[in-house]
């Protein structure tokens, strides 16, 4: 009497193709995951991290505190005289607690660049008492770990450009392999998919069923937080992921663009209070805010020339999501145009806030340390998913040998 076998069946059209995107990008960029990915997870507790070892830089002495903070024209002066740099000063950002010192920014680009250290002339923080003009800490940025963490989670440290492609591409691949990873891990049955769910090894022995489950198991709990973290990223990357955005939460591919304003009875010289007016005035339009960044050379982040003077009012602490846009006639001070954020349509508040979504931080503290857990997931996964597929490759050499 003949045995009966019984016969594996066999994948699904798409399981098998799904099983072939998920090696082939995994093989091919699964190293980029893994740098992006650990590059990112360290990068989430920065602010966090910054603030125990800057301390005594961010916040100045009780008894130094007057009621009325120096001119920030003169602290300005103040600065470029002890720091002795080539390039002006870039910004400031004032906070509205007292207890805590202002931060002038050096920042200068250079366009012809290719990498991260030849492309950032200059990106230096100097925290000021502005109460005394007492210089509490100064910082250079450009070599600081957290900048290039973000250099390399950005763009590999490559000029940011074109690196930023370098990066997106892969991530692309990625959110294709989370789908595909789904796919694969998703069972036809409940009672099957209830063992897919949590970990079972008191029969197992064997390292590689453990990392395969940890692949597995692991892979699909992380699998949703990671393609918001993916798509969140790739919105930098990709203007026509960001127009998509656009398109689908305001019904324009692209955002509002600020119109210039002139003022009829602008002044024809400077008022050296100038910078001074506008703080005040800033101040008055948003007293509960967190800070607000006042550009001090005359130029934006890009290197071109302000016809007036932007200033930048975040409405909490370490983060940008709540921000409001407040317009100043550069040789007046006189108030141009204000844009309060609950003014800003869909695609706008989205584009504030998808920064906060991809570090984690909109979410609060809780979401930093979701966030956190999911970026060391997400770094594991290429190292399981590789030693998945040497172990295969090794019993198929075994089993035709």
């Amino acid at each position: 009497m003949r045995k009966k076998h019984h016969h594996k069946k066999k994948p699904s059209f798409v399981k098998k193709w799904s099983a072939k995107l998920h090696l082939w990008f995994g093989l091919s960029v699964g190293l980029i995951i893994f740098i992006v990915s650990l590059s990112g997870t360290i990068y989430v507790f920065k602010n966090e991290i910054q603030n125990v070892l800057r301390k005594d830089a961010i916040y100045v002495k009780a008894e130094t505190i007057t009621q009325k903070p120096i001119s920030i024209e003169v602290l300005k002066e103040k600065v470029s005289l002890k720091i002795h740099e080539q390039f002006p000063v870039a910004s400031v950002e004032i906070p509205l607690d007292k207890n805590k010192s202002y931060e002038f920014l050096y920042y200068e680009k250079d366009k012809k660049a290719w990498n991260y250290f030849d492309e950032v002339k200059i990106n230096k923080l100097v925290y000021v008492n502005p109460y005394n003009g007492e210089i509490l800490g100064v910082y250079n940025e450009k070599y600081d770990i957290f900048p290039i963490l973000k250099s390399i989670h950005w763009s590999l440290l490559l000029k940011t450009d074109w690196g930023k492609y370098v990066v997106g591409i892969p991530v692309v691949l990625f959110v294709i392999m989370l789908i595909t990873g789904i796919i694969l891990w998703w069972p036809k049955n409940k009672n099957a998919r209830k063992g897919r769910l949590s970990f079972d090894w008191k029969n197992v022995k064997t390292w590689k069923r453990k990392n395969y489950d940890l692949h597995n198991i692991l892979g699909f709990y992380v699998s949703f937080i990671a393609l918001l973290l993916s798509l969140s990223g790739i919105y930098f990357s990709f203007p026509w992921v960001k127009n998509t955005f656009n398109l689908a939460l305001s019904g324009a591919s692209e955002l509002p663009k600020e119109k210039e304003i002139k003022s009829q009875d602008s002044l024809s010289t400077k008022n050296n209070s100038v910078f001074d007016l506008v703080s005040q005035e800033t101040r008055k339009l948003y007293p509960t805010s967190s800070s607000f960044r006042i550009p001090l050379n005359g130029k934006n982040k890009k290197g071109k020339e302000l016809k007036n003077i932007p200033v930048t009012v975040y409405g909490e602490e370490v983060k940008f999501a709540i921000r409001y846009q407040v317009v100043f006639d550069k040789y007046s001070g006189k108030l141009l145009s204000d844009k309060p954020h609950h003014r800003l349509n869909n695609a706008e508040k989205y584009a504030h806030a998808n920064y906060d979504i991809h570090t984690g931080s909109y979410f609060g503290i809780l979401g930093k340390i979701i966030w956190f857990i999911a970026g060391l997931v997400c770094t594991s996964l290429p190292v399981t998913g590789f030693l998945i597929w040497l172990g295969k490759k090794k019993k198929k050499g075994i089993r035709t040998s």
